[in-house]
């Protein structure tokens, strides 16, 4: 059957192991929201978005949600999986693009990840801004984009969930020195104490923005 024009859709914060006992929330969501919703969590398979479309539930932010299941009309879900981008390993890294930069530690998903926007990095306090003009030094946020420009990360996937491509470097044990030479230098206080006690970081991943042909937001619940 086609998609149908807005679904009802229930939603609680997921709670492990035991029966949640946090209030149901309704919502009304157009079917492009909804898709979106699955598509950042299962990624641009129209197979597993139909599967999880008849499930007629998921989990996303921690939070699992519930519609009254429908066979989805695969030309219809089709047209809407054709607005989103696809992986493209022939992208360079710019730095422009770049809008997140993730520490990773081994491990498949990583056992530990620490987040720096490039808003955050970029922050500066007035004596760290006199410091960098006296020695004619750059934000944090530039001194990752500067290692990025010698290490050269290579592309790893497409993400839905960040809506932009990944790459990465793996780390070595100089250049994780280096690093946190640099955060005890440059970063915002913020950051400074987590980055100059790294636990076991292996990997520096870079999120590159990438705009979609939808536009739609994510509509995740505050927690």
């Amino acid at each position: 059957m086609p998609l149908p024009e807005t679904i009802a859709v229930k939603y609680t914060e997921e709670e492990a192991e035991y029966l949640s006992m946090r209030p149901l929330v309704r919502q009304t969501f157009r079917a492009p929201e909804l898709v979106d919703m699955i598509v950042q969590v299962a990624g641009k398979d129209s197979a597993r978005l139909q599967q999880i479309l008849r499930a007629g539930t998921i989990v996303f932010h921690s939070f699992r949600y519930w519609w009254q299941g429908f066979d989805p009309d695969a030309a219809a879900l089709g047209e809407i999986l054709a607005t989103y981008p696809d992986a493209d390993p022939s992208r360079p890294f710019r730095a422009a693009d770049c809008v997140e930069v993730i520490l990773e530690s081994s491990g498949s998903p990583p056992r530990h990840s620490m987040r720096i926007t490039k808003e955050v990095a970029a922050k500066s306090s007035p004596l760290q801004k006199i410091a960098r003009a006296l020695r004619n030094q750059s934000s944090f946020w530039q001194a990752l984009m500067n290692f990025a420009a010698e290490a050269r990360p290579r592309y790893r996937e497409y993400s839905y969930a960040r809506r932009g491509d990944l790459y990465s470097i793996a780390l070595s044990p100089d250049q994780i020195a280096r690093l946190a030479r640099e955060a005890s230098r440059d970063a915002p206080r913020t950051l400074r104490a987590e980055l100059l006690e790294p636990p076991a970081i292996s990997q520096i991943v870079f999120v590159c923005a990438r705009a979609t042909a939808n536009g739609i937001a994510p509509r995740a619940p505050s927690s």
